[in-house]
């Protein structure tokens, strides 16, 4: 089928303000389906995420990904001519995206009763730690505390451990998507109302959100899940099993940490081809098992019998043996795990970019792939302010009006 020529969200305008991770995730997933973002950063120094974790001439490579797409306008907001240029951004803008603590937008008379009055049409995601009401609202709020208060971080640990962080801003990440959804269903609705609204979405609510059966089981047990390590309590067997060092010809020997494959043999049937492949028929036909109830109940038995199998093996030989048998496993990749892999190739999710300097930076693709109008890299992450001439002229701003701006310190 080929290719439209118009991204999905051509034509929408969306005003960035933020910094860091959650607001301007959700903003770059609108941007990489087309829409126009103008992003708003404090003068001098950006966005702190400019120079989080390993710099390349100085910025972060993540800012790369995180800012693809988008333009920089440099605004110090605490100044009221600034905040008169958003008031006039905002009136044109489909979205707005903020994720300042609650009050900032309002102590800058650009809260949603000040800006829904000039743009009754503007949608405005505000992304907080604890919403926009309640006793926590004030109170500061990041991610991984989102994580902790939402029952998370309590999970991810080997039972009696220290609860250990996922590995990435998940909390944010999750508050960002959850915030692109409400865009769009604001964005639907508006076409039969004509009006915008505002969309209140709180870091530790979109976490809960993704929390499975942990209430109702605590509701109708009383039961409070602990962690679990690398299995899926209640569902029986998914585990991380121990398998024999890829150069090591002899079974793993106590204290030989090994290699780990991820098998997920939880199905009826599944379970009973499993069985098979590690030559343990008596399990896999005996009646007690046939279904999950049956299995949880032994799970230490079952988890012991496949570890038995996998560590007489290699990862290698562990997964082209479960492969044959349509038994769902995969081994634990690392990032030079991915760049390599042909399947991420294959579906286009291993981008490559050209930076300033003319090298190339590989970026992660674009999700989810739409068939006729998928998301792309149309420029790269902006400097700060590299778009704020253009973007003020597009206003109306006259060459000494913007002059006199910079001058003051109000824009760079």
């Amino acid at each position: 089928m080929p290719l439209a020529t118009a991204a999905p969200l051509t034509g929408l305008k969306v005003l960035e303000l933020g910094q860091l991770i959650a607001g301007p995730f959700a903003a770059k997933t609108l941007a990489d389906f087309g829409a126009d973002v103008v992003k708003i950063e404090t003068p001098g120094s950006g966005d702190p995420l400019r120079k989080w974790r390993l710099l390349k001439d100085g910025t972060s490579v993540w800012w790369q990904v995180q800012s693809r797409n988008k333009q920089s306008v440099a605004l110090d907001l605490k100044h009221p001519q600034a905040q008169d240029i958003v008031r006039q951004l905002a009136r044109d803008a489909d979205v707005l995206i903020e994720n300042f603590r609650p009050g900032a937008m309002e102590g800058w008379g650009l809260g949603p009763d000040d800006l829904l009055r000039i743009n009754p049409r503007l949608i405005m995601l505000r992304i907080s730690g604890y919403g926009q009401t309640g006793p926590y609202r004030d109170k500061p709020g990041f991610g991984v505390v989102a994580e902790a208060m939402s029952g998370l971080r309590h999970l991810t640990a080997e039972p009696g451990r220290v609860p250990v962080r996922v590995g990435v801003s998940i909390g944010d990440t999750l508050a960002a998507l959850h915030g692109v959804i409400g865009i769009l269903l604001a964005l639907q609705e508006r076409q039969k109302s004509g009006l915008g609204q505002v969309i209140d979405v709180a870091l530790y609510e979109a976490v809960f959100n993704c929390m499975e059966s942990l209430l109702p089981e605590y509701s109708a047990f009383g039961a409070v899940r602990g962690p679990a390590g690398s299995a899926l309590p209640g569902i029986a067997p998914s585990n991380a099993y121990r398998c024999r060092d890829e150069n090591d010809s002899a079974p793993r020997e106590a204290g030989n940490v090994g290699a780990y494959v991820l098998i997920a043999g939880n199905g009826d049937s599944i379970f009973k081809r499993l069985m098979v492949v590690i030559d343990r028929q008596d399990l896999g036909n005996d009646p007690a098992l046939a279904d999950n109830a049956g299995r949880v109940a032994r799970v230490a038995e079952i988890d012991a019998a496949i570890g038995a199998w996998t560590a007489q093996h290699t990862v290698a030989e562990v997964l082209a043996a479960l492969d044959a048998a349509s038994v769902p496993a995969g081994r634990i990749y690392t990032v030079a795990d991915i760049a390599a892999d042909p399947h991420y190739a294959a579906r286009g999710m291993l981008d490559t970019v050209r930076m300033d300097d003319g090298s190339a930076l590989a970026v992660p693709g674009f999700v989810p792939k739409l068939s006729r109008t998928p998301g792309a890299h149309r420029r790269n992450a902006p400097t700060i302010g590299q778009d704020t001439d253009a973007v003020l002229r597009g206003m109306g701003l006259g060459a000494e009006q913007i002059a006199a701006l910079r001058a003051q310190g109000i824009v760079a």
